[in-house]
């Protein structure tokens, strides 16, 4: 959604943010795409923090259970971040494969990232959903296979990940001597799958979808860094703070025909996360109202 016109303010991020160190809460790389973005767009100093068990918040091959939903995870990162750090502003991302919401049959990596600035006492995160990952998984007992599925994934320049069948009873308590991750050479690949077919019969094999292993989930942290960029640049009018965000959307718009409200869009709520301040921007599409076609009255 286009923000309130006339609130845009790249200068202002550099007043608030110039200067500052950064703790990127990652130990997969992602400060290398994160930085640079941040860097540019907030003035900031780009820190990381030394060993940082990000695994201890949860991991993709269930080793290690995630704890509450991606915000409250990307949450509990940074505050331990800036814990070892003895910072006051972090940035956290998290990561979630399956089926799009929108589009159940399409698999689709969704990315969250979050800004803490405990200095200003306020939080701010962006989301990105999309359908351009590798993200798959299939059981193999050929090297044939094997194989195949990896020209699929874009192996070697994506990393594999090799795990007992779902069917074993290995895959319900996963153990680091079970899972092979971070594949990138055939023949580790080879000896892995052998060692692993020959304990199980078979031997399901994925992607490995941490950032530093994974091209395309790179991809989408990059995005959900830019996504936040452009929250941060639109300023509050109430304090002058950054992020005046969407906080509601409003639907009802009335059809041109019969004024049935529809599901279509009425009005934005935009709230600062600083001061609270709201702001109401009617029609948001500039659309007064909706063609009947689009009526559930009209045209149920």
């Amino acid at each position: 959604m286009n923000p309130p016109s006339g609130h845009l303010d790249e200068a202002r991020l550099a007043l608030h943010f110039g200067g500052r160190r950064l703790v990127v809460a990652t130990a997969h790389g992602k400060e290398r795409i994160l930085g640079p973005i941040l860097k540019e767009a907030l003035g900031v100093k780009i820190s990381v923090p030394t060993d940082f068990d990000t695994d201890a918040f949860g991991t993709f091959t269930g080793e290690k259970t995630r704890v509450g939903d991606m915000l409250e995870t990307a949450r509990a990162k940074c505050l331990a971040a800036l814990a070892i750090t003895d910072g006051d502003l972090a940035v956290a991302s998290e990561g979630a494969f399956g089926p799009h919401p929108a589009f159940p049959l399409v698999m689709a990596d969704t990315e969250l990232l979050l800004l803490m600035d405990l200095r200003n006492r306020m939080e701010i995160h962006a989301l990105h959903v999309t359908t351009r990952t590798n993200f798959q998984s299939q059981t193999v007992t050929s090297l044939e296979a094997l194989d195949a599925f990896a020209a699929q994934v874009g192996f070697p320049n994506c990393a594999l990940i090799l795990r007992p069948p779902a069917k074993s009873s290995a895959s319900e308590i996963p153990s680091s001597e079970d899972i092979a991750k971070g594949i990138f050479e055939t023949a580790a690949l080879y000896r892995a799958y052998q060692e692993r077919h020959a304990r199980w019969g078979a031997v399901q094999v994925e992607p490995d979808m941490r950032a530093m292993h994974n091209p395309l989930r790179r991809e989408a942290i990059a995005e959900v860094g830019q996504r936040l960029v452009q929250k941060l640049q639109v300023i509050c009018p109430g304090c002058a703070a950054p992020g005046f965000d969407v906080h509601q959307v409003v639907r009802g718009l009335p059809c041109q025909c019969c004024q049935w409200p529809t599901a279509s869009f009425l009005s934005l709520i935009y709230r600062c996360p600083h001061c609270q301040f709201q702001l109401e921007v009617k029609h948001p599409d500039g659309k007064t109202s909706e063609d009947p076609g689009l009526c559930d009255r009209c045209n149920p």
